[in-house]
């Protein structure tokens, strides 16, 4: 009888591991990375009005969802990845000095709304925002237009390098969260023979 009730509790408790193993086994192989690079097409921006070159956009943004783990399919285990799809919500902004000086502009965070799917390669950030309205009126570029000197206060320079590092935020379909980032080198003059 003792055998009996125990061969009963290990024939119930068997096919509960096994269950919980495969939702371990299925999360972990749904593990992705968001790779985020960016194709510039201005390395200099020249703060004059009217400077050539400066009416076009700082470059694209291309996403792609890459998979960490391999998606081995067999007959009796069909694998989709709709559930590795990652739905942007929002990306941030910041700054970092490459030129000796530490002033900024401030960092912002805006909401965004997109899939990128899983197997879908690369696809391009809709509505990438590198700065702020009004942005380049202030610190530390207004310094580089001749009434205010022409020269940055904390290097002496004539000019600014900063890079913009945009980082970008969402969530697999299955509730994993994930982020990825992109480094944009620029270089702020005035009347320096315009943005390219």
């Amino acid at each position: 009888m003792r055998i009996k009730k125990l061969a009963l509790i290990v024939a119930i408790a068997l096919p509960s591991v096994a269950i919980l193993s495969c939702n371990s086994i299925a999360r972990e192989s749904g593990s992705v990375e968001l790779v985020v690079a960016g194709t510039q097409i201005i390395n200099q921006i020249d703060l004059q009005g009217g400077a050539s070159g400066c009416a076009t956009s700082l470059g694209t943004v291309n996403i792609r969802v890459l998979l960490l783990q391999p998606q081995t399919a067999d007959p009796l285990h069909p694998v989709s990845n709709q559930f590795l799809d990652v739905k942007l919500d929002r990306y941030q902004v910041s700054y970092q000095r490459t030129d000796g000086g530490k002033l900024v502009p401030p960092a912002f965070v805006r909401s965004t709304a997109q899939l990128i799917t899983a197997t879908g390669g690369n696809q391009a950030l809709s509505d990438f925002v590198g700065f702020e309205t009004n942005a380049l009126n202030q610190a530390p570029f207004a310094a580089l237009l001749p009434q205010n000197g022409g020269k940055d206060p904390e290097t002496g320079l004539s000019f600014v390098k900063l890079n913009i590092i945009l980082t970008v935020f969402g969530q697999t379909l299955a509730g994993d969260r994930v982020q990825g980032s992109a480094t944009f080198p620029i270089n702020f003059c005035f009347n320096c023979g315009g943005c390219f």
